[in-house]
């Protein structure tokens, strides 16, 4: 049989595409069983909150179970390297954090690469932190705080929720683009740091704003700077740490991402419904009173957000020699 060439551009055009056609059917056809969400932190986290909040919703609008797993172990890197292993057809999704793009530098045998191995779907919320001290502390401004420290290297106890945590990290930036030299004092956790930073035990913390404003609003920690690009709703009138150490920059996130390879027209359908639940009032109201703002991104650009967090914590951990336990 011979073929001629308007026949044979046809087919060529037919051929080509394919993938977008069959793209666009799986997700007409999604979901047509339960989908799991893994998380990496424990019940009753901030993660798992938001987890389900956005799972109730997807099950709500798509008809199908969006089903939480917790599998909390190794900061998250248990959890990530379930999704990371499982079949790449939206059925299988991990709920992200900042830490995901910190223990990629932070931890030397991981099995997987993060920002290689995952497809970023959408952003649920961000978490800003604040420079607090304890109000014994001499410094009330960030430029006071600047000076005591290289006035006194050495002599400034630094808590944080653990060794690689977001208090950490966020804590080495501020010393490497300061000069400002403090002593890390890890923690188990952020409740136990606080307490000791309440008790004086230690002197300041980079903490998230949801365990510290409570503390603020009552006069038991002075706040001295806010590490967002601009000033937050729940403590409006603490300035931003870029005003002092401009380029400073240091929240903590959470999203979805899916196993590399989920197909696009998959994405994009999750990523549209849960930009959709992030704008329901009753949902926004919920991730406000978690300390958080709902964070509605396309997934480009929680990809460019992923990529930037990853390279950023990579230098500081690397300029640090921080390392896992």
């Amino acid at each position: 049989m011979t073929w001629s060439r308007r026949q044979l551009l046809h087919l060529a055009a037919g051929a080509a595409s394919l993938p977008a056609v069959c793209g666009t059917a799986w997700a007409q056809a999604y979901p047509s069983r339960s989908v799991h969400i893994i998380v990496g932190q424990s019940a009753g986290s901030g993660t798992d909150t938001a987890a389900r909040l956005l799972g109730r919703w997807l099950s709500d609008r798509l008809g199908q179970s969006f089903i939480i797993e917790n599998q909390p172990g190794a900061g998250g890197n248990l959890a990530t390297a379930a999704v990371v292993r499982a079949p790449a057809d939206g059925y299988t999704l991990l709920a992200t954090i900042s830490a995901n793009a910190i223990n990629q530098t932070l931890y030397d045998n991981l099995n997987f690469n993060f920002v290689r191995d995952i497809a970023p779907v959408a952003g649920i919320f961000l978490v800003p932190q604040v420079l607090v001290v304890n109000p014994a502390f001499p410094a009330t401004t960030v430029p006071e705080f600047i000076a005591y420290g290289k006035a006194n290297p050495g002599k400034i106890n630094m808590a944080s929720g653990g060794i690689g945590s977001i208090h950490h990290v966020a804590g080495e930036l501020f010393k490497f683009m300061t000069g400002v030299d403090m002593v890390h004092v890890p923690y188990r956790g952020t409740g136990p740091a606080l307490t000791d930073l309440l008790a004086g035990q230690v002197q300041v913390m980079f903490d998230v704003t949801p365990s510290s404003t409570v503390h603020i609003k009552a006069g038991k920690l002075r706040a001295l700077a806010v590490t967002t690009t601009t000033r937050l709703d729940v403590l409006p009138e603490i300035p931003v740490m870029a005003d002092f150490v401009p380029g400073y920059e240091s929240s903590a996130w959470v999203g979805f991402a899916a196993p590399r390879d989920t197909p696009a027209a998959i994405i994009e359908l999750l990523n549209r419904e849960m930009n959709a639940g992030l704008a329901d009032p009753a949902i926004k109201a919920s991730i406000a009173r978690l300390g958080a703002t709902v964070l509605v991104l396309s997934p480009a650009e929680f990809a460019k957000l992923i990529a930037e967090d990853t390279e950023k914590w990579a230098k500081v951990i690397r300029t640090a020699n921080i390392k896992a336990n």
